[in-house]
């Protein structure tokens, strides 16, 4: 559902992503990982369209979004880090204006955000300016809006960046329950959220992947778990000068 092709993005002289390639499947939710700096946000933002590649293409449910944007984003749901929301709006409104993007009819408008505010568990401030709220309340709206248009792809970063401990599960729970019939791409920093919600981790470091395989595969290759893996793995690619 999601593969993305020798993938490459520099900033002037610095390469941020360097030939990045792999697939995901429907069923799959893929933890992706790395320091900071490593590359993991602006390849989110490739597979979004957000920016354009260099070289290389991602494709969405079948559509390339170099070729056919609009037809791959369609397909798409994305949840950036630190996701833009307009303050004096309600969510609510803001997933009303979000719905005319995705060319939704009214009557599948409604419906759309009823299942949204109920999945991201925001009924109670659902009319509430977006202003008043608190990091977690907005961080489940930008997530309400990631899953509007019932995407075949999900591509999360950092989606539960300040929740506390029952928002976190809930949105475990929520990833868990989506998960047989999409492709879910989650970027985290919080190590221990990988075996919770992921069946899959990728570790990138210096815009290269340096280790992809299950969470307990991954675990298992350092006596100090999954922590020392990452640790390990970004510090051989940095003594290397990946």
């Amino acid at each position: 559902m999601l593969e993305l092709k020798h993938l490459v993005k520099r900033f002037g002289d610095h390469v941020a992503v360097e030939k990045v390639s792999f697939t995901l499947k429907k069923g799959e939710v893929l933890g992706f990982l790395g320091p900071n700096g490593a590359g993991k946000s602006t390849t989110m933002r490739m597979v979004a369209g957000v920016i354009e590649p260099d070289e290389g293409d991602v494709v969405i449910a079948g559509h390339s979004i170099i070729n056919q944007p609009r037809e791959a984003q369609r397909r798409l749901g994305f949840l950036p880090e630190g996701a833009p929301l307009y303050g004096d709006m309600t969510p609510v409104e803001f997933l009303n204006f979000l719905s005319t993007s995705h060319d939704l009819a009214k009557v599948e408008r409604k419906r759309a955000i009823d299942r949204v505010v109920a999945d991201a568990r925001i009924a109670n401030v659902a009319n509430r300016r977006i202003v008043t709220l608190s990091k977690g309340y907005r961080r489940r709206v930008g997530l309400a809006g990631a899953l509007l248009n019932d995407p075949d792809v999900l591509v999360l970063d950092e989606p539960t960046d300040g929740l506390d401990p029952i928002q976190k599960r809930a949105v475990r729970a929520l990833i868990a329950r989506m998960a047989p019939e999409k492709a879910i791409l989650i970027s985290t920093h919080t190590l221990e959220e990988v075996p919770a919600m992921c069946n899959r981790a990728i570790i990138i470091d210096r815009g290269r992947i340096v280790a992809d395989g299950t969470p307990d595969s991954l675990t298992g290759q350092s006596p100090g778990g999954l922590e020392e893996t990452f640790i390990t793995m970004a510090g051989t690619a940095e003594a290397d000068g990946v």
